[in-house]
């Protein structure tokens, strides 16, 4: 049965470990990433089953990130490949030690073709979470019907909804976002949203009116990530700072989001309070930060239950 169903484009990532310009760096390494797929990676590696619908080329990208989500025992039973359209691919340019550049070559890309007619009913039986980002309707039209009509069926088959609003305004204009993001916000249980996000969706700039006009009803949980600083969960009317993990040198900054709505909801799904699977999430954010690529840095179960307790007095394990 599964308890996670969540649907996106996973790309090939390009990127080097040392710092300059991309033109110039003699070594480039092969990752894989996106948005969703690292939510799913993260949660399946903390032992819950995920479903992961989307699309890829049938060419050696494709192949490499269905070999490898595969490899994670995520559910691929909706990932389908086709001769259509070709694998979207992400190049990350570490131009300095505190900027990241991302180039995209994703434009009609496979995923971009997922058509809401392939969206499977039967997943949202006995489903508990539905997760959706704000990058999987940016990547076309059919994908921002996609989107809704899961978000449809999901509150039909009563699942609560996670929605990450992912901004990506490299993928579409700000006019549309802002619209198409609201009309999820809305419909969404959990929001979990960067304060930078949050703050383009409401247009406040306080955190506590941010949150204020992003819950359209009482029953919405609002999550406000700041970064460094302490992490917001608004819920009830009540207001609550939960304190981030500092960590001493980020190495790659990309997926922290992703990481966060893994632990967030590794503690929904362990019945944990709402303030503790913002802990977890900020703990899963902080992991994958302190490595390169979108997914390396996300824990099994094991060593994430092992930095929680924070036994270790030595960066040497012996």
């Amino acid at each position: 049965m599964t308890d996670v169903f969540t649907i996106g484009e996973t790309m090939v990532i390009f990127q080097s470990q040392a710092i300059g310009n991309l033109e110039d760096l003699p070594q480039i390494y092969q990752k894989i990433g996106g948005a969703e797929s690292n939510f799913a990676t993260g949660l399946a590696r903390l032992g819950h089953q995920v479903s992961y619908m989307s699309k890829l080329g049938n060419d050696p990208f494709g192949r490499r990130i269905l070999k490898s989500i595969k490899s994670e025992g995520i559910d691929t039973t909706h990932l389908k490949m086709t001769e259509s359209a070709q694998t979207g691919l992400l190049f990350k340019e570490q131009k300095f030690s505190d900027v990241m550049n991302v180039y995209y070559y994703r434009k009609d890309s496979a995923a971009s073709h997922m058509q809401k007619e392939e969206l499977p009913e039967d997943i949202f039986e006995g489903l508990k979470y539905l997760h959706v980002t704000g990058v999987t309707p940016a990547l076309s039209s059919s994908c921002k019907e996609l989107v809704f009509k899961a978000i449809e069926l999901a509150r039909k088959h009563e699942v609560k909804i996670v929605f990450d609003p992912n901004i990506r305004f490299k993928l579409w204009e700000k006019e549309e976002a802002f619209e198409v993001l609201n009309a999820i916000a809305v419909r969404a249980d959990y929001i979990l949203a960067g304060i930078e996000e949050a703050a383009f969706l409401t247009n406040q700039t306080e955190v506590r009116e941010i949150c204020q006009t992003l819950q359209k009803n009482a029953q919405q949980i609002i999550v406000i990530k700041r970064g460094k600083e302490s992490t917001v969960l608004y819920e009830h009317g009540h207001y609550k700072e939960i304190p981030v993990v500092n960590v001493a040198n980020i190495v790659d900054p990309v997926g922290a989001g992703d990481a966060f709505a893994a632990g967030f909801v590794h503690g929904l799904l362990l019945n944990c309070r709402h303030e503790e699977s913002v802990r977890y999430g900020n703990s899963l954010g902080a992991r994958v930060i302190q490595q390169y690529g979108d997914i390396d840095g996300l824990p099994t179960l094991e060593e994430f239950n092992e930095g929680l307790k924070g036994d270790f007095t030595s960066d040497v394990r012996r």
